[in-house]
């Protein structure tokens, strides 16, 4: 059976970021974003979505005097994306 994939997770750099986090546990705004390739406005709104959904917690801390964001995935953000992997296997028929 079909059903519809998590919208908040079927967007790519979302998606990249979860998938970052799944593997290193926390990551800063820098390595996030050249991991993803993407902007720093268009990462901001992304993680601001992540966040929204509960699915990454946001750490803002200041060091040396510079600002520094640290993202790392909630327990809803790991079963969201368990979640979406199999549903995704299924689509395939990997299951």
């Amino acid at each position: 059976m079909y059903y519809n994939l998590d919208p908040i997770l079927n967007q790519q750099v979302r998606l990249a970021v979860v998938s970052i986090l799944i593997k290193v546990k926390k990551a800063d705004f820098n390595y996030l974003k050249t991991q993803t390739q993407t902007t720093q406005g268009n990462l901001s709104h992304q993680l601001k979505k992540l966040k929204e959904a509960e699915y990454i917690s946001i750490d803002k801390t200041f060091e040396k005097n510079y600002p520094k964001t640290y993202c790392s995935l909630t327990s809803k953000g790991k079963k969201a994306f368990d979640s979406y992997v199999k549903q995704m296997k299924n689509y395939l028929n990997l299951n």
